[in-house]
């Protein structure tokens, strides 16, 4: 790759961005780096950090943005994200994209692309319950499923409209199967010049 790519991939939770920022990230030779997985480890390790996030995720809240901003902070710092990144969950809210925006800016670099998987809310909804009982996640209720969902419309959403003021969303349909979905963001990216 001649010059490093910065991208981040949203959508609703549950739309697939896990599945699809691993392809997109090996087709772009970059780090997938998901709040989620960074948040669930920490869970699981029964770190502090850990412990304060299950008690907010449990309820269907948001982890504050000063707790969010710090960890991607470090985790960019890193080497592997030295040429480049895809960022999966983050940013979620307008003070994240101020942050993210001035870190990297700091580096003489921008987001390039930000892929938007768009999705049906039922079928999401669905597709989390059957997640949840495959991998015992007793945080995903439906009422807390549906919640997030409207947590993200409500929040989460108009992060979109200030990349795409930007120029730098790319619409994909997110429903199908993975292959679908995954040949319609590189179709996208290739689109606009990536």
């Amino acid at each position: 790759m001649t010059k490093p790519i910065h991208l981040l991939i949203v959508g609703a939770p549950g739309a697939g961005k896990g599945t699809q920022a691993a392809g997109l990230a090996e087709a772009y030779g970059v780090p997938a780096i998901s709040t989620g997985d960074i948040f669930r480890e920490n869970i699981k390790n029964g770190t502090e950090l850990g412990k304060r996030v299950q008690e907010i995720t449990a309820q269907g809240r948001l982890v504050p943005d000063t707790l969010t901003n710090d960890l991607i902070a470090d985790r960019l710092s890193q080497a592997d994200a030295q040429e480049g990144f895809l960022l999966d969950g983050y940013p979620r809210t307008r003070g994240q994209v101020e942050f993210l925006t001035q870190l990297l800016e700091e580096r003489g670099a921008k987001i390039d692309a930000v892929v938007q998987l768009q999705t049906d809310t039922d079928a999401v909804v669905e597709r989390l319950l059957k997640r949840a009982q495959e991998q015992g996640r007793v945080d995903d209720t439906e009422d807390v499923i549906r919640h997030r969902q409207e947590v993200y419309e409500q929040e989460t959403a108009p992060v979109v409209d200030i990349y795409a003021e930007r120029g730098v969303v790319v619409e994909v349909d997110g429903m199908g199967t993975v292959d679908e979905v995954g040949r319609r963001i590189l179709d996208g990216l290739k689109a606009k010049g990536f």
